[in-house]
């Protein structure tokens, strides 16, 4: 189970060979300018725009999530109310359909966070070519998100809300079916 939670990075020297071509070495090494280092600039500008737009589905989704399990909690709120016709059992249904989509929506963004991990990985690969590097400069002034107290990443937090959401969604059927 812990494989399936815990996240590892490449780092940016892993992906660097699947990156740069031979030719590209080469023309590195020599320190040959080769007109390449406009093209490099385009592709880091483009692959940024790669990452950010990932990080803008990661938060689409997490609306729809939101949505939906509003939407739910909600209908089973409305039908509840009238408790003297309805079984607590009956809240199951809702109860289960609302922790399958918090488990989805975990994963959902554990993967988000894996791919803009990749992404920023080849970031930082690209911005060898380049004048700076912003990035990795960024990344370790806040400490590589290793010291909490520095930074703490944000897709860390993002996956306990499912986690909290499932945890309240048990907790209330457990009070609906004790009452």
């Amino acid at each position: 189970m812990a494989r399936y939670l815990k996240t590892t990075t490449a780092d940016p020297d892993e992906v660097a060979p699947m990156l740069w071509g031979p030719s590209a070495e080469a023309n590195r090494d020599a320190g040959a300018p080769d007109g390449r280092h406009g093209v490099i600039l385009e592709q880091y500008k483009l692959y940024v725009e790669m990452a950010d737009r990932v990080s803008a589905r990661r938060g689409l989704t997490n609306t729809f999530f939101l949505s939906l399990n509003t939407l739910i909690a909600t209908a089973a709120g409305v039908v509840w109310k009238d408790r003297s016709a309805l079984e607590v059992w009956y809240l199951s249904v809702p109860l289960a359909a609302l922790l399958l989509q918090c488990v989805a929506w975990f994963w959902l963004l554990r993967s988000y966070r894996q791919l803009n991990s990749a992404k920023y990985v080849v970031v930082g690969a690209l911005e060898d070519r380049l004048s700076a590097s912003p990035w990795r400069s960024e990344w370790k002034a806040l400490g590589e998100g290793r010291d909490p107290s520095r930074y703490w990443p944000l897709t860390h937090l993002e996956q306990w809300i499912p986690v909290s959401f499932g945890v309240v969604y048990v907790a209330g059927f457990v009070i609906a079916a004790l009452a």
